[in-house]
């Protein structure tokens, strides 16, 4: 069983509202486009993964906590056209919006929160996810907030889609376990390694999860396709 982390000002809508804030001010008087949450580095493998291993750049892409929306930007100039991105933070959707308007990028960004009892998003073949459930694992409740996560990632999500999850609080195991109930391990993009006292470890964890083989769902989707078709 993992033991819940310790809540923190990190976990809490205030924090990202305030620092979004900020951010926008930042790039409205010197255009900097703020923090890359992990470092481009993260960026760039998540990326090459999605070029090399998920090639069907027509696949509906959902950025959950996508902040300044950086990531969906590059994954835009890359040709994933069909590209949401969604944060609770009002002032981090204005952000955004305002950096892909300049860039030119015509991506849908909106406010969401992923643990909303009531959430409108569905049909996605990838979802992405680069410090959200980390924040989320930092709030009050945060057992229940991080079920709920899980719950409505699943829901959203097609059944034949993935689930590419990056964090800096959880390890590849936790995340496994974590998420075992709706999703098994797909793949796991490497990440920089450190070694410490022989032993080898990573300061970041990204796995990619599919959806756990369910036959309802797989009929589910077979059925509606066969319809469109």
């Amino acid at each position: 069983m993992c033991e819940e982390l310790e809540h923190c000002e990190l976990g809490t809508q205030e924090y990202w509202n305030n620092r979004y804030q900020e951010e926008v001010k930042n790039y409205q008087s010197h255009g900097d486009v703020g923090e890359i949450w992990f470092g481009e580095d993260i960026v760039d493998r998540i990326i090459k993964w999605m070029k090399t291993a998920h090639s069907e750049k027509s696949c509906r892409v959902l950025d959950i906590g996508c902040g300044n929306g950086m990531l969906l930007i590059e994954l835009y100039n890359e040709g994933f056209k069909n590209v949401v991105g969604v944060d609770y933070s009002e002032n981090a959707i204005t952000l955004a919006k305002s950096i892909a308007t300049k860039l030119q990028c015509n991506i849908e960004f909106s406010v969401c929160d992923i643990i909303d009892e009531n959430i409108k998003l569905s049909d996605f073949d990838v979802i992405l996810d680069k410090g959200s459930y980390d924040a989320i694992s930092l709030s009050f409740n945060a057992k229940e907030n991080r079920n709920k996560y899980i719950e409505n990632v699943h829901k959203i999500l097609k059944a034949t889609g993935i689930l590419i999850i990056t964090s800096c609080n959880w390890t590849q195991e936790e995340l496994i376990e974590q998420f075992k109930t709706h999703f098994d391990l797909k793949e796991c993009i490497p990440t920089p390694e450190y070694k410490f006292g022989g032993k080898v470890g990573n300061i970041v964890t990204s796995i990619v999860f599919k959806q756990k083989i369910n036959i309802e769902n797989y009929l589910f989707y077979f059925i509606l396709n066969t319809i469109h078709y």
